[in-house]
This record gives C-alpha cells, structure tokens and sequence, in this order.
C-alpha cells in the first residue's frame, strides 16, 4: 500500500526560499565594509548574495502562497538555519583565507555563528590573514542568529505572517513565547527593536570610551563588531584574545550588556514601556539575577584568595579585588548564559574556580533571551514540581499546583520541561561518548574533562570550554568527523532539539 506524505512540503520549502532569499540581503553589511577598506573582498561577497537569492527565489516558484501549519513549522525552520549556515560559509571558502577556507571548517565557523555558539576553527583572528569584512560578516552571522531570522523574516516580509506564530515558537529560545501584540509581525517587530535598541547603545556606548580616552583600541569597527556579538549572547571577537585585548572600562560595560542579553526581551519591551514592575515581579528573572550574583560573588572570592593567580596582561590578580571581581563577574555572566567572551584565560584558574564555571555552563539564560542551554526557567519548574513532590509525599491528600509568577503552570508543559531536560543530558552523554570513540579512531589526543566540555559548550551554544578548546583555544586541530559532529550539535542546541528531532520520525512524515 502506497503511503503518503502528510507534510507539505512544497509550502515548507517554499517559504524556506523566501527565508533564504531574504538572507542574500545581509551580504550587504560586508559588502560596505569591503567598500570602505579598499574593496577587500568585494566579489566574494557578490557572489555569496547572488548564490543564496538565486537559490531562495528558485524554491519560492515551488508554491507561490504557501500556507504552513504547526506541522510544516518544524521543517521550515530547521532547513531555514541548515541552509543559511550552508550559505553563509560561501564567502569564506571564497575569500580562501586561513583554517576557515576548507568546506568543513566554513561549516564549522558558519554555524557557530549563527546558533551564536561562539566555537572557532580559525587559527589566526588577526587582519594578517583575514579582511574587515570577513571578520565583520563572522560578526554579523551571530546578531542575525541572535533574536532568530525567522522572528526577523515575520517582523518584515508580509508572506511570513501565514503561520509566523508556528514559526516563532519552534524557533523562539525557551518554553514559549508571548504575544505582545495582537498580530503576531507587530510581536516580531517589537523583539526586533528592542534587540536594535540595545545593540545600539552598546556600539555607542563603547565608541564613546575611545573617545574620551578610556578605551584605544576599541574604534568604531570593534565596536559594532562587539556590539553585534554581545546581545545574540554570541562572544565572537575579532580579536585573537576576545575581550581581554581591551581596557578594564570595556569589560565592565560589556558585563550589563550580557546580563541583558540573558533576560527575556519582552520583559525588557515592559521596561522600557513603563512597566518595570513586570520585571521585578518576575520569577525567572529573579532567579536569574539571583544565580548571577551568587555565582559571581563566589567566584570573587575564590580568586581573591588564589596568591598564585595572574596574567601577562595585568599582572596578579589573587589579593585585588578589582581585578578579582572583574574576572569572575565577567566570566559568571558570559558562560552563564552562553555568550563565551573571555577577559583572561579562565583555563588557568584553581579547579574550585574552573568547577564553578562548569557548573554555570549548564544553567543559560532566560526563556524569550538570545541566551543558550537549559533555561532558568526550566530550572524553576522543575525546582517548584520537587518541593510540590516532597510535599504532597508528606500530605497525600493535598492538592498543590505548580505556580509561575501567580498563575498555574500546565502540567503538560510541566512534563513538556522535564522531557526537554532529560532529552537534553541524554544527548550530551551521547555526544560524550560518540566524540570520545571518533577522537580515539582518529588518534586525536584529548583530555577527558576537556571533551566533556567541548560537548556542552557546542549543545549548549558557549562556545569556549577548558583546555585545547579553552577561550585561548580552539576547535580546528579535531578531525573532521568531529567537527561535523559538533556542528550537529550546535544546530540541535540552537533550536531547542525538538524542532530537528521530529524530522527524523516516521511519524512526523507520515502519521
């Protein structure tokens, strides 16, 4: 008996085209760089605008008004940023330049940077090997990823709008996501702008230290270059030694800005709007500042009390509680919510130190952030459904739900967390053990705690782990396989896993 298809898939690759060929236009950023450094490069990004409108335009004629349910929205968006990933290493297999010029580390650097992992191939960062304008396009490939091209796509194109709340669920980080607005595009505008707003503060912010002095190095050129990797929780840099190249000043307004980043941008849209109160009533939010703190706090004093800690840069650390503090809030806030800046080579800290910011890698941001890993919110419930458990242990007769911020959580979506938590650690003992045996075939010599984090630092969009893949370090010495491996991953964690793990069901195509 002849089975058919129950997903549409010409609407799903149609509106895949329009996603793609609305892309091309982001080729346009370096390409007035390239213009206003000489022409560097110019054609490689012509050819990558061409190549990907081409391609966009040629799937939108397989329906031109494509109408996608909730079904459909799973495809849309995992090929979506499969495919721009795909794309968006055409200009650096063109340009030719570096580690990134091979197929597979492109992929690699594409890929980091639009889930906004921040994991690098590159073995030179430096304009010796590398254009302004490939280094500003790495940058740009995580603010594009960082608030989702698909809530970009809905906010602008008006064909997105059929199905755009579908879509930005399966894309949005988190649990869910709220409507803001009546019309799901004026929702999708609304997170567009106050991710614009901030960005834009921040490039100001920072341009305005170099010009009063507080800050050299940072030019107008790196500062867009940070501000575009700061808010999507990003942590490219284009430079070798990330934010550690730049004056104690920056570090510290830097470090709000991923605290920002990490929270859910609608509470911010209330913020700004005049209801702050919506903020601080928050329970997620209160954790998560509560956990920042905490953690940062702890840290502080683990390196103010380490004597033999310091760097070449500064000089020691252990016995200055600046210099303490500044490391350890800096590296609590970047890692927490999976930004993966660096200030210093946190890979030579004590092991109480580096346990600590283990500990944090597997917390992340806020649900509706640019924040990667588990989500504190997900953390939350299933901290309120322990107490609820030990508590109805003790009280069989009562009847407790589980509340968030006032309001009675589902218990569907409650079981919804738990499944997306298990699933989650499922997949990083799986990837453990899958990166272990294809290192040992390949005679890759790693350490074991090394790769453990190497696995959590792609599956939960950090970038940076310990040790070869240390903020120092990176990923290119790993064999190809392993490279492909953790590009899987990255798109896995980016999406939330769900979304890419349904396409791999029979019944999602068939039932």
């Amino acid at each position: 008996m002849r089975r058919t298809l129950h997903v549409d898939w010409r609407a799903g690759l149609s509106l895949v085209g329009t996603i793609i060929a609305f892309f091309s236009l982001a080729f346009m950023v370096p390409i007035i760089v390239a213009l206003s450094y000489g022409g560097e490069d110019l054609w490689v990004f012509i050819i990558s605008m061409i190549l990907s409108a081409g391609f966009g335009i040629s799937l939108r004629q397989l329906d031109p008004e494509p109408e996608p349910g909730a079904r459909e929205a799973f495809f849309v968006v995992s090929m979506s940023w499969l495919l721009v990933a795909i794309f968006g290493a055409i200009p650096y297999i063109l340009a030719g330049n570096g580690t990134i010029a091979s197929p597979v580390n492109a992929l690699f650097e594409s890929m980091s940077g639009f889930t906004t992992t921040g994991a690098t191939v590159m073995g030179d960062i430096s304009l010796d090997t590398h254009s302004r304008s490939i280094l500003m396009w790495r940058q740009l490939t995580q603010w594009l990823g960082g608030m989702g091209i698909i809530v970009l796509a809905v906010a602008i194109l008006s064909q997105m709008a059929v199905g755009g709340a579908q879509l930005m669920q399966a894309e949005t980080p988190g649990p869910g996501i709220s409507k803001l607005t009546p019309h799901i595009a004026e929702t999708a505008r609304v997170l567009w702008l106050a991710y614009v707003g901030f960005t834009a503060l921040l490039v100001a912010l920072l341009y305005g230290l170099h010009l009063i002095g507080y800050a050299p190095n940072m030019d107008l050129y790196n500062a867009f270059a940070h501000g575009f990797t700061t808010l999507p929780t990003g942590g490219f840099s284009p430079e070798a030694r990330s934010v550690e190249a730049f004056s104690p000043a920056v570090q510290w307004l830097i470090i709000p800005f991923m605290f920002i980043a990490g929270v859910n941008f609608v509470l911010w849209w209330h913020f700004v709007t005049g209801d702050p109160w919506k903020l601080l009533r928050d329970q997620e939010f209160r954790l998560y500042l509560g956990v920042v703190t905490t953690l940062s706090l702890i840290g502080t004093f683990m390196l103010f009390f380490d004597a033999g800690l310091q760097t070449t840069e500064t000089g020691q650390i252990g016995g200055n509680i600046e210099r303490s503090a500044r490391y350890a809030i800096f590296q609590i806030a970047s890692l927490t919510n999976s930004t993966g800046y660096a200030n210093m080579d946190f890979d030579t800290w004590g092991t109480p130190a580096k346990a600590l910011l283990f500990f944090a890698m597997f917390i992340g941001g806020s649900a509706g952030s640019t924040g990667g890993g588990i989500k504190v919110l997900r953390w939350l419930v299933i901290i309120k459904s322990l107490r609820r458990e030990v508590y109805t242990t003790i009280h069989p007769e009562a009847v407790r739900p589980v509340r968030m911020s006032g309001e009675v959580l589902d218990e569907e979506a409650i079981r919804g967390i738990y499944a997306f938590t298990l699933l989650y650690f499922v997949l990083f003992f799986v990837g453990i053990l899958l990166l272990a045996i294809d290192t040992s075939v390949a005679n890759f010599e790693i350490d074991t705690f090394d790769l453990v984090t190497a696995v959590i630092a792609t599956l939960g969009n950090i970038g940076p782990g310990f040790g070869v893949v240390g903020p120092m370090g990176g990923y290119g010495d790993f064999p190809t396989s392993s490279k492909l491996l953790m590009v899987l991953y990255m798109w896995i964690g980016r999406l939330e896993i769900f979304p890419v793990l349904v396409l791999l069901t029979a019944a999602y195509w068939r039932s």
